[in-house]
């Protein structure tokens, strides 16, 4: 059903030369390489430098880039190409926590791909809505779009997009409750993505099953699993996925009762979301942070509160409704009251 795994963002000259698993540094050398082409050609290779940049964690860089490429394509008058450039700063602003700026992005991304007739572009667009709302957790809104994207991923056998449709359906399902499926998922999504040659596909997938088997208490292969992960991770220079494997390993440690390894490996996780300007794994990693600290008692119930209180505030300007929820529950399963709304509006814990 499915072939090789493919990387769109990577156009013109570029798609011959680079594939998923190239390396950001090869990426971004091509890509100097080819601006000196053509305006046109400058769009296209500023796309691939945005994206490059954006995995390797450098935000400001990616934001110059997918800006040139969106005005080198306007110049150049292809709407293609300027929903690429779209699709990269949704991508981006998402990656920054700045959702509703995401959405705009990504929208505006989807309009132009359409008036385009850039398919796949259009379907990148519409995923990254998708996964926007999947990570505020409005999940009634968005399940329907990521069936549906995934429908379309398998009928044209496009693994990569089939690969994170699965993940994301199977993410909503392990929130949900439903274990069983997203693992199943979860398998799926690895199982194609290791056929298709996609490293960082399964590197996400890896996370995802590590996730499931954690919450069912089988803490040494999760473990074994996001190590796996983790080698993709470093050798592809994924910056980003690699912090979310640590957060993710301290997830698994927490809920195995290693409190203070998970101390220190949700610390080691923040100050890579830092280094990365990425707000929103790097609230995550403060919460797993302030809950380790709760249950080694080496903080008070009242600082727990305020730093939770802390927290609402931040995922709730975030828009993480799914992580105020976790939130919420901790305090509900500690007996710790929230403190008034004016409290939770500022973003200034220190971890």
């Amino acid at each position: 059903m499915y072939g090789k795994a493919s990387a769109p963002e990577y156009q013109g000259a570029l798609r011959a030369r680079l594939s998923v698993n190239s390396s950001y540094e090869e990426v971004l050398a091509q890509a100097a390489e080819e601006q000196r082409r053509s305006v046109l050609e400058y769009a296209r290779a500023g796309l691939a430098m945005a994206e490059a940049h954006r995995r390797l964690g450098q935000a400001e860089a990616a934001e110059r880039a997918w800006r040139d490429s969106y005005r080198a394509a306007a110049r150049a008058g292809d709407s293609g190409a300027m929903a690429w450039a779209l699709w990269s700063g949704g991508t981006l602003a998402r990656q920054r926590g700045r959702l509703a700026l995401a959405r705009r992005w990504l929208a505006a991304a989807a309009a132009c791909a359409e008036t385009g007739g850039d398919r796949v572009a259009r379907g990148y667009a519409l995923a990254g809505l998708a996964e926007t709302g999947r990570i505020q957790g409005d999940y009634a809104a968005v399940a329907e779009l990521h069936e549906r994207l995934l429908a379309e991923a398998r009928a044209h056998g496009e693994p990569r997009h089939a690969v994170w449709a699965l993940e994301g359906i199977a993410q909503m399902r392990r929130n949900s409750g439903d274990h069983d499926t997203a693992l199943a998922l979860f398998e799926e999504a690895a199982d194609i993505a290791k056929r298709a040659d996609d490293a960082r596909g399964r590197a996400w997938a890896l996370r995802g099953i590590a996730d499931v088997l954690s919450v069912r208490g089988e803490t040494d292969r999760a473990l074994d699993l996001l190590s796996e992960a983790e080698e993709t991770c470093r050798a592809m220079r994924l910056d980003s996925a690699l912090a979310y494997n640590h957060k993710m390993r301290g997830n698994v440690l927490f809920r195995a009762g290693r409190y203070r390894l998970a101390q220190e490996t949700y610390a080691g996780a923040l100050a890579e979301f830092r280094a990365i300007d990425e707000p929103r794994g790097e609230a995550l990693a403060r919460l797993g942070l302030v809950k380790s600290r709760a249950m080694l008692g080496t903080c008070s119930p009242d600082r727990t509160a305020a730093e939770l209180d802390e927290l609402d505030g931040t995922f709730e300007r975030i828009g993480l409704h799914h992580a105020r929820e976790m939130v919420e529950r901790f305090r509900t399963e500690h007996g710790l009251t929230a403190g008034p709304p004016t409290a939770r509006t500022h973003d200034g814990l220190s971890a």
